[in-house]
C-alpha cells in the first residue's frame, strides 16, 4: 500500500471514531423564591445552600394580588410561592400548581395536626400545600400614645378603636395604618358586625366597607407592610396589621430602645385566622429542588429558626421545643384556647363577589 494510501485509509478511520466530549461541569442546581417581604431568616437561606449545593435566587412581594397576577399568567419563573389560604384555595381551582410527591417529604411528619387540619378547607386533603406560618389578623398599638389620647381604661380589645370614628379621630394625630388588603380586613372585621368572617352576603361586606369609609380620613395609609418600621419608630400609635408584623415592630423597638412600648391584641369580638403556605408552581423549572426547600424547611430546627426571626407561630409542631421563650409564651404569636376558639378562617369568594369587593375597597381606598 502506497504511503498516500496508507494516509487517506487513516484519515477515514480517524473521522469514524467518536469526537471525545470535554468534560462538563455539574449543572447548577438553582431554586428561584418568590415569598412575603420580611418573612425568613437569611441565615437558613445560606445554610440550605450549603447543605445541598442548592443556589436560591429570592424575591419578594407584599400582598397576594401581585402572586396571583404573576401565577395566572403563567411563566412566573419560581419554583415556590407562599399563597395565603383563599388564595391558594383559587389558584388551586385555576390549576396553578404541582401536587406535591409527598414520599420526598420525610419531614411531614413534623406539621400541627390543628393547623393543617384548618388548612384543608383552602387545600383538600392538604394535597398543594404545606402551612409555612399561621397568625391572626388584629391590632398592634403604642400604649403610651393610646393611653394619652383616650385615657387609660381604654377598650383597646375592640374593632371599635379603629372603626368609631370619634376614637378613630383622637387617634389620628398619632396615626393610623391599616392592611391594604380587603381579604384579611373584611373578615376579619365581620365579627364586629354580628356576621360571621367567612359570610359571602355582600350586605355584610357593606357594613365593614361602609365604616371603615366614614373613618378613612383619620387612616394615614392603607399599606401591607410600612405599618411595621412605622410602628416601631414612633411615626404612628395603631396599626391593623398580622400579628408577627407587630411583633417585628416591638422587637425593633427594643433593639432600639426608643422607648415604644409596643402591644398586640386579638379583638374581643374575634379575627382572621391565616395561613402562608409553601406551594409549587405548574411550570416550575426545578420541582425536585422545590420539594427538597418544603423538606429542608419542615425540619424542627429550622421552622423554629425562621419563627425566632420572624415572630410568627410556625405550623410545625415540632419546632415549638425549640421556639423562644418569649415567643412562645406570647399570646399574640401562640394563642391560648380561648382565644383560638375566637378566630375564624374565611374561604375564597367567587369571581363576581372579588369584583364587588374591588369596587368597595377601590371606595375606600380613594374616597370615591
Amino acid at each position: 500500500m502506497s504511503g498516500l494510501r496508507r494516509l487517506v485509509l487513516a484519515a477515514v478511520l480517524l473521522a469514524a471514531l467518536p469526537l471525545a466530549q470535554p468534560v462538563r461541569a455539574a449543572e447548577e442546581r438553582i431554586l428561584n423564591i418568590y415569598n412575603w417581604s420580611d418573612y425568613i431568616d437569611p441565615k437558613v437561606l445560606e445554610a440550605f445552600t450549603r447543605e445541598t449545593g442548592i443556589k436560591v435566587v429570592y424575591d419578594t412581594y407584599d400582598n397576594n394580588e401581585i402572586l396571583e397576577t404573576k401565577l395566572l399568567a403563567g411563566r412566573s419563573g419560581y419554583d415556590i410561592v407562599v399563597p395565603s389560604g383563599p388564595y391558594l384555595q383559587r389558584l388551586i381551582r385555576a390549576g396553578a400548581f404541582l401536587p406535591l410527591d409527598k414520599s420526598k417529604l420525610k419531614n411531614l411528619g413534623n406539621l400541627w395536626p390543628e393547623v393543617t387540619s384548618r388548612l384543608a378547607a383552602y387545600d383538600p386533603g392538604n394535597a398543594y400545600a404545606v402551612d409555612y406560618m399561621w397568625g391572626t389578623t388584629g391590632i398592634g398599638y403604642n400604649v403610651a400614645a393610646v393611653r394619652e389620647r383616650l385615657g387609660a381604661n381604654a377598650a383597646v380589645n375592640s374593632w371599635n378603636l379603629v372603626l368609631n370614628p370619634a376614637s378613630a379621630n383622637k387617634l389620628k394625630e398619632c396615626g393610623i395604618m391599616m392592611l391594604d388588603s380587603p381579604e384579611d380586613l373584611i373578615p376579619s372585621m365581620l365579627p364586629a358586625f354580628g356576621a360571621k368572617a367567612d359570610s359571602k352576603r355582600w350586605d355584610d361586606m357593606t357594613l365593614v366597607t361602609d365604616a371603615l369609609y366614614k373613618v378613612r380620613g383619620s387612616v394615614r395609609k392603607f399599606h401591607s407592610s410600612e405599618y411595621i418600621q412605622a410602628l416601631a419608630n414612633g411615626d404612628i400609635c395603631v396599626a391593623v396589621g398580622y400579628s408577627g408584623d407587630v411583633m417585628q415592630a416591638k422587637r425593633r423597638a427594643d433593639e432600639a430602645k426608643n422607648g415604644t412600648e409596643i402591644a398586640y391584641v386579638v379583638p374581643k369580638e374575634g379575627a382572621l385566622m391565616w395561613f402562608d403556605t409553601f406551594a409549587i408552581p405548574k411550570d416550575a423549572a426545578h420541582p425536585a429542588e422545590a420539594l427538597a426547600f418544603i423538606d429542608y424547611m419542615l425540619r424542627p430546627d429550622v421552622a423554629a429558626a425562621n419563627t425566632n426571626f420572624v415572630a410568627y407561630a410556625s405550623g410545625n409542631l415540632a419546632a415549638k421545643k425549640f421556639v423562644k421563650p418569649e415567643i412562645l409564651s406570647n399570646p399574640g404569636i401562640y394563642p391560648d384556647e380561648a382565644t383560638m376558639q375566637r378566630l375564624s378562617i374565611n374561604t375564597a369568594w367567587d369571581d363576581r363577589t372579588q369584583r364587588f369587593v374591588t369596587r368597595l375597597w377601590t371606595r375606600v381606598r380613594t374616597g370615591r
